[in-house]
């Protein structure tokens, strides 16, 4: 008989989701820091968004998540920012990063490709959609029933908004909220588990 790692694991993996979810929580913080600072500043900050096809624009890639244009703007992406990332974060703080990396990279660089000459592009909304197609395809890829009703949440609530967002309208940047969902897609594919994808054989 032995009791070594059983009871030592379940505190190991609520410790995990709860760095998750601090991740997340000062994600957010953070975007509403710097507005705090953009705003007293005269909106300085936004200069350093995705200036598409700009060498110097690139850094704006890991910037631009972080920036917004108003608070309104910044209030209408962190709701759902928290609420689905906090959902990613359950499944970890390693996945929760990886899922905003992926995201943010195809988001970004999508947007840097494809952006209009002479925007800028700031705000979290590409991370946001891109956290819900996560959702919404990781329980097709994963088969698994929860991770399937999560998805039929999000598509229920965010649905409409997540087909408005994609409409080109002046001032909105659906290249982002485009390349952003693709992101989230593509971050339910690599980091999708099942024994099938990986090649990997379970005894469970």
């Amino acid at each position: 008989m032995s009791t070594t790692g059983g009871p030592q694991q379940a505190p190991s993996k609520r410790d995990d989701r709860q760095t998750g979810l601090l991740i997340v929580g000062a994600m957010s913080a953070l975007m509403w820091l710097v507005e705090i600072i953009d705003q007293a500043t005269g909106d300085d900050l936004d200069r350093f968004g995705i200036r598409p096809r700009a060498v110097d624009g690139l850094d704006g890639i890991l910037f631009s998540p972080f920036l917004h244009g108003s608070f309104g703007h910044l209030i209408g992406n962190t709701f759902p920012f928290l609420i689905m990332g906090g959902v990613i974060a359950l499944s970890g703080a390693a996945r929760v990063v990886l899922v905003t990396v992926i995201v943010g990279l195809v988001a970004g660089v999508g947007t840097w490709l494809t952006a209009p000459d002479n925007s800028i592009t700031v705000g979290a909304s590409g991370i946001v959609l891109g956290y819900a197609t996560y959702l919404l395809a990781r329980g097709i890829f994963s088969r698994r029933l929860l991770q399937i009703v999560v998805g039929v949440v999000v598509g229920v609530v965010w649905g409409g908004s997540l087909l408005l967002s994609l409409v080109p309208r002046d001032g909105v940047s659906w290249q982002a909220h485009l390349f952003g969902a693709i992101g989230g897609v593509l971050a339910a594919y690599l980091l999708d588990t099942r024994p099938s994808r990986t090649g990997a054989t379970s005894a469970r």
